[in-house]
């Protein structure tokens, strides 16, 4: 299944987006994709509900807002350097273990919301990544366990404001979660929707030029290590998000370093997760 959330910010409500492109809307089942949705063993309820009621469920128009896929996680979970090409053209060394960070969860909005620089930011970037939704508790998990503790997955870009990032000491998080920073969707795929994540195609275009190319099969780390390593540290809530990093081709990694300004269209995909888009507009 292909879960989505539609309607203006903070007031989305839940629903499918189905094979011929059509949207129904899934608010007689539950009031929306959270973390008590996936506790609750939403998805599998989901599933059944479809198939009973799907044909008779109200339809949501296209032309509607999408929101990110899922509501508000208790914490974005953020993979550092997890490309070696990425890795490169930072400067930086090729990570013995995966390197963790945190994006904030005010970050998060839309796949097609407009992408704003912060106050005072100079270096905005572009990342492209595949996010991995967790669907269950999940504490010390085993590699070989770890797909039975994911949701689903959905398409991330993670905004990068380089200068606070890297320029102003401390962690990266001040980089990395202001305001509309961390588009998610258009859609959640379930699990079974797509089994293997293991060599599927991203990229990412600003203004219709290529700026990324690459595939997941180029990680450091894959999916199933990623969420058995995070569990290690920490629990893992239902809707939680784990971004697994991005590949070469950011802003910073141009010579020289090229960052996004305002008027600039932003567009990215990942196979079987669709794409979105994001305009470049100036700080509030």
């Amino acid at each position: 299944m292909k879960l989505i959330r539609c309607g203006e910010p903070g007031h989305e409500r839940p629903g499918l987006l189905l094979d011929d492109g059509g949207r129904i809307d899934t608010s007689a089942f539950t009031r929306d994709y959270d973390d008590a949705f996936f506790a609750d063993g939403g998805v599998d309820g989901l599933r059944t509900w479809l198939s009973e009621h799907g044909v008779s469920a109200p339809r949501i128009h296209r032309d509607e807002r999408l929101g990110p896929p899922v509501r508000r996680p208790s914490k974005i979970v953020c993979i550092g350097l997890n490309f070696r090409d990425h890795a490169a053209e930072s400067g930086m060394d090729i990570p013995r273990e995966p390197v963790l960070f945190f994006k904030a969860t005010t970050s998060l909005c839309g796949p097609n919301d407009d992408v704003m620089i912060p106050r005072g930011g100079t270096k905005l970037d572009w990342e492209v990544e595949l996010a991995v939704v967790i669907g269950r508790l999940a504490r010390y998990v085993e590699i070989d366990r770890a797909d039975d503790y994911i949701a689903g997955y959905t398409l991330h870009n993670d905004y990068s404001e380089r200068a606070f990032q890297l320029e102003r000491g401390g962690q990266w998080v001040k980089g990395k979660s202001a305001d509309t920073f961390a588009p998610l969707g258009p859609f959640l795929a379930t699990r079974d929707e797509l089994p293997d994540t293991s060599s599927l195609a991203m990229w990412l275009d600003v203004n219709g030029e290529a700026r990324q190319r690459s595939s997941t099969a180029n990680m450091i780390f894959g999916v199933p290590e990623l969420v058995s390593y995070v569990s290690q540290f920490m629990t893992l809530l239902p809707g939680d998000v784990i971004s697994t990093g991005t590949p070469a081709g950011v802003g910073l990694g141009m010579r020289p370093p090229t960052y996004l300004r305002p008027g600039d269209d932003v567009t990215l995909g990942i196979d079987r997760l669709g794409q979105s888009r994001q305009r470049v507009v100036e700080p509030v």
